[in-house]
């Protein structure tokens, strides 16, 4: 029996043996067959050489998937099916799958029994698929594999893990629409003999539900595993046979949390989508290399040799490693502004050059706020037109606005949840942007501190928007049933922020002239003044709103004397 990709993955299993288990139900080898070749019928009777696959579940997939390989055809597998990524696509290859206003293939999975002849081995040279990925420039970046650098991955991965495994089968919170999906949920159990299930599992609960159904492994990213805590199901997680990991580096605490509830030690994969799998580690800060593999360094650049890639060249890696002395290495992030969230890959440069694109914006610059989930921030320069629609719209109707040119181009899950308006972008004393600052503004505890929703620098100082926060740990028990802002807090705030933007080295001293003569209640817009005077050491500040001045003074810091 074969295990190869090219006899369209089940020579290797018995003809009832289920190849998937999708919408209720198993699909067994014949059946897989049997559909593979009636669509791989109809397709190869249409004209077209390109096609584009998009479907929300995974069987439908592999059947078209196939069906396509079979009929000759070119597959571009797009990582999602948004209006803007459609009309792209369709000026190049046929829309197949769940596109909108499209066929659903659910219902169009059944076919005869049996066929007159047979579906032939597949050329695995042949360069029929082409993935997307986001390049550094912002646009996606079209990578053109064979069948064979997905063989002889998946022969490695079966070398290393198939008997831990054994007939487990494939459950996954990740997409198929990637590489990392498409090969762990979809070719590799289906060229080892193993069942995948066809739906997207997206909590735990459900998916150790599935469980029932037999022995399991997990298909994960970080953006799932890290968000399990003290009520996951940890009794079912124990009883998975693995759980793997990719899209990014899994958190330490992550890591150990799994490993001390649910006794797994997840298995981190390292790889990208032009080179496939590079390396593994588990529970481990040091990545072991898989075999072929082989890094080398010139000047900053950092070459890998994989026998996936199937080419002489190295291929330039975008990661900044450090090798270790027994071969293994240390990942320290990217040089590129390409990042993960939610597993969906995303280029902070295409997003700032969509927002750009709105005649509101004269700049705009991305960043990702980590936590236990992760956040993309933007930070946007309006023009006078934009300023005056986000006083005519309002801030959430203008922010939902912008949200509106990006939609078609991305999914929700990448898209901006916290906003930052500014007149200027700030910069760094080396004349680059302030991240550091930008994710000080974004990145706050609004238990204790007010949200930014603006900034404006000039000559005069600086000037921030901010927003109370009705969740303050400051309110309760502060004049009971009439909440109001200590004193002590907005001096505590003034030094906070004063100390963001200007360098004030010197200890605070006294304060001056401090008056407070309006109340601050929960849910307040202010705009809090600051200017910072070096040669006497005082800064200067004032708290205001649309009623007028809250309060004001100045706090002075000096040099203690011998």
């Amino acid at each position: 029996m074969s295990d190869k990709l090219s006899h369209y993955l089940i020579t290797k299993r018995d003809v009832d043996a289920p190849v998937a288990y999708h919408s209720g139900q198993y699909y067994s080898a014949t059946q897989f067959a049997n559909a593979v070749k009636s669509w791989a019928d109809k397709l190869q009777a249409q004209p077209f050489r390109h096609y584009a696959l998009y479907t929300e579940d995974a069987y439908p997939f592999a059947v078209l998937l196939f069906a396509l390989l079979h009929a000759g055809k070119q597959i571009w597998i797009p990582g999602n099916n948004r209006p803007g990524t459609a009309e792209q696509l369709a000026a190049d290859c046929q829309l197949l799958g769940d596109w909108q206003n499209g066929e659903s293939f659910d219902d169009c999975l059944e076919a005869p029994e049996c066929f007159s002849g047979s579906l032939s081995p597949l050329n695995l040279l042949d360069k029929q698929l082409v993935i997307f990925t986001s390049g550094s420039t912002g646009q996606a970046k079209p990578i053109v594999k064979c069948l064979n650098q997905f063989q002889l991955e998946i022969a490695t991965l079966e070398q290393r893990w198939g008997e831990q495994l054994g007939e487990a089968a494939a459950l996954a919170t990740v997409s198929h629409q990637h590489i990392y999906g498409l090969l762990f949920r979809v070719l590799w159990p289906l060229s080892a003999g193993r069942c995948f299930h066809s739906q997207a599992y997206i909590n735990p609960e459900t998916l150790v539900h599935a469980l029932q159904r037999g022995p399991a492994y997990w298909v994960a990213s970080p953006a799932h595993l890290k968000r399990l805590d003290h009520h996951s199901p940890w009794g079912g997680i124990a009883g998975l046979k693995a759980i793997f990991s990719s899209g990014g580096a899994l958190p330490e605490t992550a890591a150990h949390q799994i490993l001390t509830d649910g006794g797994q030690a997840v298995i981190e994969v390292y790889g990208s989508s032009e080179t496939g799998g590079i390396a593994w580690r588990q529970q481990d800060k040091a990545w072991t290399l898989f075999p072929g593999m082989r890094l080398r360094c010139i000047g900053w650049k950092w070459l890998l040799h994989s026998p996936y890639l199937q080419t002489e060249n190295d291929f330039q890696l975008d990661d900044n490693i450090t090798l270790l002395d027994d071969g293994r290495f240390m990942l320290h992030g990217r040089w590129d502004r390409i990042v993960k969230i939610e597993e969906k890959r995303l280029s902070l440069v295409e997003l700032e050059q969509r927002l750009t694109t709105a005649p509101w914006i004269d700049d705009a610059h991305a960043l990702v706020i980590t936590k236990t989930r992760d956040t993309v921030a933007v930070v946007v320069v309006l023009n006078a037109q934009g300023l005056e629609q986000l006083k005519s719209q309002g801030r959430n109707r203008f922010i939902r606005q912008l949200r509106q040119i990006l939609e078609p181009w991305f999914e929700s899950v990448v898209l901006p949840r916290k906003w930052l308006f500014v007149n200027i972008m700030p910069l760094s004393t080396q004349g680059k942007i302030d991240q550091q600052l930008l994710t000080s503004l974004l990145d706050f505890d609004s238990r204790k501190f007010p949200q930014v929703l603006n900034l404006e620098i000039n000559s005069d100082g600086v000037h921030l928007g901010l927003r109370v926060p009705e969740d303050l740990l400051y309110f309760p028990g502060h004049f009971a049933g009439y909440p109001i802002l200590p004193g002590v807090v907005q001096l505590a705030w003034v030094e906070h922020f004063g100390k963001l933007f200007f360098v004030m080295d010197q200890p605070f001293s006294c304060m001056e002239v401090v008056k407070f003569t309006q109340i601050i209640q929960p849910g307040g817009e202010l705009t809090l003044s600051l200017d910072w005077k070096a040669a006497p050491g005082k800064l200067y500040f004032n708290f205001s709103s649309e009623l007028g001045m809250h309060s004001s003074g100045r706090m002075v810091y000096e040099s203690k004397r011998l």
